[in-house]
């Protein structure tokens, strides 16, 4: 089930390219040969059960590991042969705070400035107003939603142009989080900054991204835009005697005592008629795809 959908500008280098990558670990998974672009001036959704490589990736983009084969890109600056640079220009928050717990968010500004030639203190100030954290606090007081508010100042205080966030929303509140939906969408209006946002919390995804790249057991199964993912499948449900007319079309299949919710392809759905058809949001995509026998039905299609 690996689809890829494009609309970059081949004559503006996209805010990050990732070609081929491939990293193999000893426990023997293995991030397989993944390939994607995301366009400068939008927002991709990096999404995929626990376990999908989703993290492995995101080391890579910063070389925080080291790859098997391929190429990465950002703003067409390769990160490895231009790695200084390639940091300066990126913005990162992870899912727990990087900082020394008993750092005041003073001492952070003071540790992170340094590292970056473009700093700027009024902007981080004002961040630090938005968010409600005071300078005197400790990182070690702050909840985990507070100290995800921080590592957002740092990653925007430096002129940042790719934004790269892993599972930022998951400490958030509902307020909280639509604040931060804002924020990323004033961060893109410019049309030079991109943001690459790993999450769980597909609603913000939903609302936010323009671009899905969705990764399950090491492999890419789709990259494009948000709407095409969605649009591309549809959810059927039927009682026990309904699953035969379904099997041979099922992409993903969920059986419980009186029935089934099976994924298929849009395009098939008309050949299962007489049952009930809804459309497929983000997580039923993910649910049923990684469904027991969901990969046999992924890779029938492709040999079809």
């Amino acid at each position: 089930m690996t689809f890829a959908s494009s609309t970059t500008n081949a004559a503006v280098p996209p805010a990050l390219s990732v070609t081929g990558v491939t990293k193999r670990y000893g426990s023997g998974f293995t991030l397989d040969d993944v390939t994607f672009d995301l366009p400068a001036g939008y927002i991709m959704g990096l999404i995929g059960p626990n376990g999908a490589g989703k993290s492995t990736l995101i080391k890579l983009i910063l070389n925080m590991i080291r790859r098997d084969a391929g190429e990465i890109h950002v703003y067409g600056l390769d990160n490895l042969i231009d790695e200084e640079a390639v940091k300066e220009s990126i913005g990162v928050v992870f899912d727990s705070s990087y900082f020394i717990e008993t750092w005041t968010v003073d001492t952070v500004e003071n540790a992170m400035a340094p590292m970056y030639p473009t700093w700027d203190h009024v902007a981080f100030d004002a961040y630090l107003r938005r968010f409600g954290l005071a300078r005197k606090q400790l990182v070690k007081e702050l909840s985990r939603g507070m100290q995800m508010k921080l590592m957002l100042a740092v990653a925007l205080s430096h002129g940042a142009k790719l934004l790269i966030l892993d599972e930022p929303t998951s400490g958030l509140d509902v307020l909280a989080r639509d604040d931060l939906m804002d924020l990323l969408q004033d961060y893109i209006a410019d049309g030079t900054r991109s943001v690459l946002f790993s999450t769980h919390i597909t609603s913000d995804l939903e609302r936010a991204a323009d671009f899905i790249t969705y990764i399950t057991g090491g492999r890419l199964h789709y990259t494009g835009p948000k709407d095409e993912f969605t649009e591309s499948f549809r959810i059927v449900k039927g009682g026990p005697d309904d699953l035969t007319a379904v099997a041979s079309v099922a992409v993903g299949l969920h059986r419980y005592a009186t029935g089934f919710d099976a994924l298929v392809y849009a395009r098939d759905a008309a050949r299962v008629p007489g049952l009930d058809v809804e459309p497929a949001s983000i997580d039923d995509i993910i649910r049923l795809t990684n469904a027991p026998g969901a990969v046999a039905a992924a890779d029938d299609e492709r040999g079809a």
